[in-house]
């Protein structure tokens, strides 16, 4: 570029870090800005989870930036769903026949190696303790206050992209803003969520399986964990906020909250010395989706990430989703790189529907694990599933494989003929279709069949039926 165009980036998070390093290698000049103090130097309790489900449209953007190498030790592979059910049996549902997996990582790990990496560049300058007030979206002035000095600046870019979560002040100056149209919704759900956690064993090693995304469905609830590379358990539990005797309204003597886990997760229960300690002062947080648009406005401004699309965390995409947003908004720089309105345009035209439909689909996923998981009719066919995926690798594809390891299938295809071909599946099972003479390529062919009836005949699936 004869004149190198300054972006200023709001949110030194995963999504705003990435990006930040991203445009710098694209040749930008980069100021990314953060509210939280640096975390490599400060402890900064966020309230957000510990750690992540890292997967394939995440390493997309990684990989765009050459950190794919460089992300893996940080990661422990997780194969599949360990279901844990009342009586502390266990089912392990595989995520795919072709021993595909996704990751658990720490969220503070993998931001202080983006962090790391931005401050090698000359490029970008990062200032921490900045809360943006405000955004003039005609001329990319932003304007932050400085928690230590309280003094405020001003600051003015050629574009500014806010990467700065589901309390984004970009959004808000657009929300704010009066002359043009900009719509915005959050649906929240009726459960929120707490952390907790299984300490490592005496030996420093995992207390249950390790490569598993660990479930206890219980219905109307759920607890999972996932492991961390110490050997400890980050403990997520989804409960409702004041619904019935088992909510976190009502769990609020210690004797509650034992009689609770004692009733639900004795398993759990004997890993978790720290349970009560932890319940009292850890945070209960809530769980909505953000959905909103246009999501830029005068060639001057732009969301990416939770900013512009927040989702529920039950298809371990947010993260996800928003290393995907960088990867799709490269794709048009490529094209239309010095017509800021154009990439803008393009990005969103892509990018909106794909982002509507994670978030239906990780609402649908909710549902699904807390109750669906636990019920014979989808542990059958979830088998069913596997062994098409073993025996034909290149031919069936489950939704959920669809969604988190097609990358190079859009959100919203992946969605469609997931919801569909779940259905027919259903269906087939439901009406005893499936008989013991029937070959497993029969079987698949059947499925085949009646999923493309199903698409043929445009049927609207809303997700899984209760049956």
């Amino acid at each position: 570029m004869k004149n190198q165009e300054h972006i200023l980036v709001i949110g030194a998070g995963l999504c705003g870090s990435l990006l930040a390093l991203r445009m710098a290698q694209r040749g930008y000049k980069v100021t990314l800005m953060e509210k939280r103090p640096d975390l490599r130097k400060e402890i900064v309790d966020s309230g957000r989870s510990i750690n992540l489900a890292f997967s394939d449209r995440g390493m997309k953007g990684l990989r765009l930036a050459g950190l794919e190498e460089q992300v893996l030790p940080l990661c422990i592979p997780m194969n599949g769903r360990m279901i844990h059910n009342t009586a502390g049996e266990l089912f392990m549902s595989p995520y795919s026949g072709r021993n595909e997996y996704i990751n658990s990582i720490s969220r503070e790990d993998l931001n202080i190696m983006l962090l790391d990496e931005c401050d090698k560049m000359p490029d970008i300058t990062m200032l921490f303790n900045q809360k943006c007030t405000g955004v003039a979206l005609e001329t990319g002035e932003a304007t932050f206050e400085d928690y230590k000095t309280q003094q405020t600046t001003t600051y003015k870019a050629d574009v500014v992209m806010g990467a700065d979560g589901v309390g984004s002040a970009l959004r808000k100056s657009m929300l704010d803003h009066r002359k043009f149209l900009f719509s915005y919704g959050q649906d929240f759900l009726t459960h929120g969520y707490k952390e907790l956690s299984f300490p490592p064993g005496a030996d420093g090693g995992f207390l249950v399986a390790k490569n598993a995304l660990h479930i206890w469905p219980r219905g109307k609830d759920m607890m999972i964990a996932l492991p961390n590379l110490d050997g400890s358990f980050t403990v997520t539990l989804f409960l409702s906020w004041e619904e019935g005797k088992d909510s976190f309204e009502s769990l609020n003597t210690d004797t509650a909250v034992l009689d609770y886990f004692e009733r639900e997760f004795p398993d759990a229960l004997e890993l978790m010395p720290d349970l009560l300690k932890e319940f009292k002062e850890n945070p209960t947080s809530p769980l909505g989706t953000i959905k909103c648009a246009p999501w830029h406005a005068y060639g001057k401004v732009l969301l990416l990430g939770d900013a512009a699309h927040g989702i529920v965390p039950f298809y371990g995409q947010g993260m996800n989703s928003a290393f995907e947003d960088i990867d799709v908004l490269d794709k048009y720089l490529n094209k239309y790189e010095g017509d800021w309105e154009a990439v803008f345009k393009a990005y969103q035209n892509e990018r909106k529907e794909d982002t509507d439909a994670i978030a239906d689909l990780a609402v649908d996923n909710f549902h699904e694990m807390k109750a669906h998981t636990a019920r014979p009719i989808f542990q059958e066919k979830r088998k069913l599933e596997i062994a098409f995926e073993e025996a034909f690798p290149k031919e069936y594809f489950s939704k959920y494989a669809l969604v988190t390891f097609r990358e190079d299938l859009r959100y919203s295809e992946a969605m469609r003929r997931g919801r569909v071909q779940d259905k027919a599946i259903l269906n087939l099972i439901h009406d005893g279709k499936f008989t013991e003479s029937m070959s497993l390529h029969e079987k698949l062919d059947l499925v085949k069949l009646e999923t493309r009836k199903m698409l043929h005949d445009d049927e609207v699936v809303e997700g899984l039926e209760e049956e």
